[in-house]
């Protein structure tokens, strides 16, 4: 058997440490993988697979890629959830003696991509931890790339569907589960797993966490960040916090503290109503197209975006903090000069956030301190066109020093690799300024010599080059070679020219090549020391960069409140809701060629439920998604589509529309339908909103019509949250007549010349028609169809109204006339004759699976005489 090299020996030691990741393993200037982890790269990556040792007997499948390129070969992979492993060669390979030295420098999972460059600019890139205990639930999630760290804690009697809410409103790139948390919901964590195809990693539960936090923060109690008594929320920080540092060796990280998001202060959104009003993500190609943040973000930053998605999916509840944003909306909306000004100074601001996470990491260059520097140029720009309305406040003094600081160091343009030199200005550095003059006068003497060897030797093309195995040499044509001195040293050979050195040349290239080292190597540490500075003022530009990000926001939704007619709703305490005018702000934009019908919708004391019928296609969906819409904007502190609007604050907006089977548990569409209805009446205070859309359709008739009744009548008596209960159902209307606090509403239609068009106005009263036919017309269906239909349905008419007259509308209605008694229905034994039961007989004896063809056949004749006879 061949001996087992020390290199492999090395790596396979490193390798026993990280089976779960795959090892990018440094040799030279190339990331080098080996057996498994090369076949999974190259069939994952799509590069060239080969082998290593062949010689040897060996066969190591092989497989590499330049390491200045790792970064887009990395993220290609953590995106398909493997975790990489990055080995490095911790000491020079001049000062190693015999093998270098190599190490795991860090290993990056989806949740904690530092490359930013791969990263969506927009979004946050959340690593998510939680921990579910009874009925509580601690959830903790961090942005290593911005330093954000946030936990909160849940309790409820249904603490797993919470979860999943919050887990989908952070929208986690790579979710921990406590392992007995994943053990209780296998299920439920499977689902969301296979629906956005996710990283979840179970975790076994830290000890001390509270430890883990105090040692980071270097704080003696956690009650200053207000978790000290959050026990959950504080286990789920621990073990996020102790992943991130384990992934990147306890080397530093731009997380400079934690805070509690208490989601009391929230409106609550549960996972149906994200999904079925669209904030942020469209249900088909999975893009903002068609959402509310397609419509309200015109941010000029990534930060106010991110910041714009967070405002959308966590509406306010606080009067006080809602009035704030709007007073600064009301604000940009009246300086217009100032709204423009501020929004151009923006366009210049680069991503503050993620460059400071990227110094703190350590993967900055040189270019992104001058984007810093150019960002605080911008920003205090801002500042001074905010003038008294500072928005924000931040130490400008500071700000000025640190942009004087790279200033006065850095290059404008300087190279994107911070080992080739070419950083730093001269200047800044009086040693650094000796090794380029070296470098500079050595480059001038090479010329000197190619001009004294070119009047020595009389060869006038004979040139001094340089490439990176031979250094210096002096180039000749192979046509005057043999002019060429003794003293020159042959040391190429080209088809048309031959290669020399001389002592003379090679003294001098060490001179230049040693400064040439000696400047990269400086220039790097000095680029190191200028960033070192920097992270100490790290708060100073973390809370920049938050303010430039809510200045960017409350700017985007003025210009936007602006440009789309929106007004500043009051709100209030009280239950009343009174939108006057009202419009969807989604489809609005959507509208080709029409102008949108705008629609009251007013719920308060007297009326509290909202019955709404009408055809299909007529607008019932939009107009109660509008005024949900509208809801969550006025408490996220925006201005709202409409002309006024009175919006006395909503706790939860729960949903339940569309009909559609969840294939990933196996729920039909009726099931589906009756777990979120349920969710919604188990749930629902006398502050929610709640919209109900064709509940019961998923059935029969007469059981949907039923279950839609009871639904509507526990609401009204039990639950007394505002309501609109959108239906086919006309019979439903009923209910006003019932029920104190409900009331009927229509879409409008108009019927003239047999053609029916919808108005899209919402009137007072119940609707006695469905239109069902006059839909499938619009929809394209054949003439000869729609045809059949109408007969079909006047047949239908004609036999309700014979029933009518002869039994009494009274006693046919749902909520008229005595109640029903519902007995148990007797069984009756059926009437079996003599040769029934001799046949039944015969065919209890039949062996079946012996019965050939024939057989059966020829049986199947016996039985039939039998039962003639």
């Amino acid at each position: 058997m061949s001996k087992e090299t020390p290199l492999m020996k090395q790596y396979k030691e490193i390798k026993e440490q990280n089976q779960e990741n795959i090892l990018f393993f440094r040799l030279g200037d190339f990331y080098e993988m080996f057996f498994e982890d090369a076949v999974i790269c190259s069939k994952e990556l799509g590069i060239t697979l080969t082998s290593r040792n062949k010689e040897k007997g060996q066969n190591v499948p092989l497989a590499g890629i330049p390491y200045h390129s790792a970064a887009g070969y990395i993220s290609k992979l953590v995106a398909k959830g493997y975790k990489v492993a990055i080995c490095e060669q911790v000491e020079a390979a001049s000062e190693a003696k015999g093998l270098v030295k190599r190490e795991v420098v860090k290993v990056i999972t989806p949740g904690t991509v530092i490359d930013t460059d791969y990263l969506d600019d927009k979004s946050n890139n959340y690593l998510l931890g939680i921990i579910i205990r009874e009925n509580k639930a601690g959830i903790s999630y961090l942005d290593i790339t911005t330093g954000e760290f946030k936990v909160t804690q849940l309790e409820g009697k249904d603490i797993i569907s919470q979860a999943i809410n919050e887990i989908y409103k952070l929208s986690p790139t790579e979710i921990l589960v406590e392992s007995r948390t994943l053990e209780r919901f296998n299920e439920e964590f499977s689902d969301y797993k296979k629906l956005n195809e996710i990283v979840i990693n179970p975790i076994n539960k830290v000890k001390n966490a509270d430890e883990i936090l105090k040692k980071y923060f270097n704080v003696i109690s956690l009650e200053s960040y207000g978790i000290d008594r959050k026990e959950l929320a504080v286990d789920a920080g621990g073990f996020v916090l102790e992943y991130v540092l384990e992934l990147h060796k306890y080397n530093e990280l731009p997380i400079q503290t934690i805070s509690y998001d208490n989601r009391m202060n929230y409106l609550e959104l549960n996972l149906a109503t994200q999904k079925n009003l669209e904030l942020v993500e469209n249900t088909r190609e999975k893009t903002n197209m068609g959402t509310l943040l397609w419509v309200l973000d015109r941010c000029k930053t990534s930060m106010g975006t991110r910041m714009l998605k967070k405002m959308i999916k966590n509406p306010l509840l606080n009067i006080d903090e809602i009035e704030k944003r709007q007073g600064d909306i009301g604000y940009f909306i009246d300086e217009v000069l100032v709204r423009e000004d501020v929004r151009e100074g923006l366009k210049s601001i680069y991503d503050l956030e993620r460059l400071i996470g990227k110094i703190i990491l350590g993967t900055e260059n040189a270019r992104d301190l001058i984007a810093i520097k150019k960002s605080i140029k911008s920003s205090l720009e801002v500042i001074k066109i905010l003038g008294a309305n500072q928005m924000f406040t931040t130490d400008i003094k500071k700000l000025v020093e640190i942009y004087n600081l790279i200033e006065r160091s850095i290059v404008e343009e300087p190279p994107f690799s911070v080992r080739e030199g070419g950083m730093i200005k001269t200047g800044h550095n009086e040693t650094l300024d000796e090794l380029h003059t070296i470098s500079k006068s050595g480059k001038n003497y090479i010329l000197e010599i190619e001009k004294k060897e070119k009047e020595k030797t009389g060869l006038k093309t004979l040139k001094i080059k340089y490439n990176k195995v031979f250094g210096y040499f002096l180039e000749v044509s192979r046509a005057n070679s043999h002019l060429v001195p003794e003293e020159y040293i042959r040391k190429q050979t080209l088809t048309n020219a031959e290669r020399y050195i001389t002592p003379e040349l090679k003294e001098y290239e060490s001179t230049i090549l040693n400064a040439k080292g000696k400047i990269e190597g400086l220039e790097y540490d000095l680029l190191k020391e200028i960033s070192g500075k920097l992270v100490g003022e790290i708060k100073l530009l973390q809370k920049l960069a938050f303010g430039l990000a809510y200045v960017d926001v409350i700017a985007s939704l003025a210009d936007i409140a602006t440009k789309n007619n929106y007004i500043c709703p009051k709100i209030v305490e009280g239950y009343d809701l009174e939108i006057r005018s009202g419009r969807h702000p989604i489809v609005e934009k959507l509208v080709v060629g029409e102008d949108y019908i705008s629609n009251d919708i007013i719920l308060d004391e007297e009326t509290k439920v909202i019955v709404l019928t009408g055809p299909n296609m007529a607008g019932k969906s939009t107009y109660m998604k509008q005024a949900a819409l509208i809801i969550l904007m006025a408490q996220m502190g925006s201005y709202v589509p409409a002309s006024s609007a009175t919006i006395g604050i909503v706790d939860k907006i729960f949903t339940r529309v569309g009909a559609s089977d969840d294939l990933v548990s196996g729920q039909s569409t009726f099931m589906v339908e009756m777990s979120e209805v349920a969710n919604i009446v188990n749930n629902a205070t006398d502050r929610s909103f709640v919209i109900l859309d064709e509940v019961g359709r998923g059935t029969s008739t007469f059981d949907g019509l039923s279950l839609a009744s009871a639904i509507t009548e526990y609401i009204h008596d039990n639950l007394g949250a505002k309501t609109i209960f959108a239906t086919h159902y006309h019979e439903l209307t009923e209910l006003e007549y019932k029920l104190k606090y409900l009331s009927n509403y229509r879409i409008e239609v108009s019927e003239a010349n047999d053609e029916v068009v919808f108005l899209r106005e919402i009137v007072k009263g119940g609707a006695d028609k469905s239109y069902g036919i006059e839909v499938a017309r619009l929809a394209g269906l054949p003439a000869e169809i729609l045809l059949k239909a109408k007969q079909l349905l006047q047949v239908l008419e004609t036999k309700k109204a014979i029933i009518e007259e002869k039994i009494g509308s009274e006693q046919l209605s749902l909520f008229g006339g005595s109640p029903i008694k519902i007995e148990k229905p007797k069984i009756v034994e059926p009437q079996i004759s003599t040769g029934e039961k001799k046949i039944l007989a015969e065919v209890a004896k039949l062996d079946v699976n012996n019965l050939t063809p024939l057989d059966a056949m020829m049986k199947l004749n016996e039985l039939k005489n039998l039962l003639m006879n």
